[in-house]
């Protein structure tokens, strides 16, 4: 795991308290129920070499085309679920790292739909509130939670814009090896941070049929999602609140 990046004395030009609301005037009557170019080598996708540390040249994002995106699939949550060993539960308390959420357009009254989770933002306001530092920025820009470290106070869901954070409140068995989680600790979308270290995609973007997700180094011209961003029109959302997200979308 890469040093935590300190986030202290930068200057966000937008006050921590404004991103407690997930909304906005791009958004209205919202239902809220990364690297290296991509190589080919022996037929796998291979992010970088093994065992080679996360690296600030690289910055993992995701590009999620909603024009694609159809209302009665939701694989990508099944596929997130599977992976990281959640529940899949629809009370309040279950653990959710992925949802699909239906976005109604002010402008045009048009409706989309959208899967939504952590949006790994390059100044997470999660990582500003936390007091032990368990919530912290991977060099490569993940947003993680050391669940060693977390003491559950539950200051990063509060202060998450996008509400893409879960407490976990009951004991948790057959957990997977590669995603330790555990009782009384915060935890979110990892973007599948260990898969991307085995050099593979995250499970939602694999699990996809609709192709809805670019997946790739927004850092590297030459990658398909920075060519795909450079070609078509994304935004991010809560643009205004200036977090520089990882996430972007393309419909909305």
């Amino acid at each position: 795991m890469s040093p935590r990046e300190s986030a202290a004395g930068e200057d966000r030009g937008v006050s921590r308290r404004a991103v407690l609301a997930f909304g906005g005037a791009a958004l209205a009557g919202t239902l809220l129920a990364p690297g290296i170019r991509l190589i080919e080598i022996a037929g796998a996708q291979v992010a970088r070499p093994a065992g080679e540390p996360a690296s600030g040249k690289v910055r993992w994002g995701m590009l999620i085309d909603t024009t694609r995106c159809v209302p009665d699939c939701d694989k990508c949550v099944q596929a997130c679920n599977t992976e990281n060993g959640l529940s899949g539960g629809r009370a309040p308390t279950d653990p959710q790292w992925i949802r699909k959420i239906e976005i109604r357009l002010e402008r045009t009254g048009r409706t989309v739909y959208a899967p939504v989770m952590c949006q790994h933002c390059a100044q997470p306001p999660c990582v500003d509130v936390c007091p032990t530092g368990a919530s912290f920025k991977r060099a490569d820009g993940i947003v993680l939670v050391d669940r060693h470290t977390c003491i559950g106070c539950r200051y990063c869901m509060m202060a998450c814009p996008y509400k893409a954070r879960s407490f976990v409140h009951e004991p948790l068995h057959d957990q997977k090896a590669d995603v330790p989680r555990g009782k009384g600790c915060v935890e979110s979308c990892t973007m599948c941070v260990h898969r991307i270290d085995k050099g593979l995609t995250p499970a939602c973007v694999q699990a996809c049929p609709e192709g809805v997700f670019v997946f790739g180094d927004l850092n590297d011209p030459g990658s398909a999602i920075a060519r795909r961003v450079r070609e078509i029109a994304s935004s991010q959302i809560r643009p205004d609140l200036a977090l520089d997200t990882a996430v972007r979308y393309h419909g909305i």
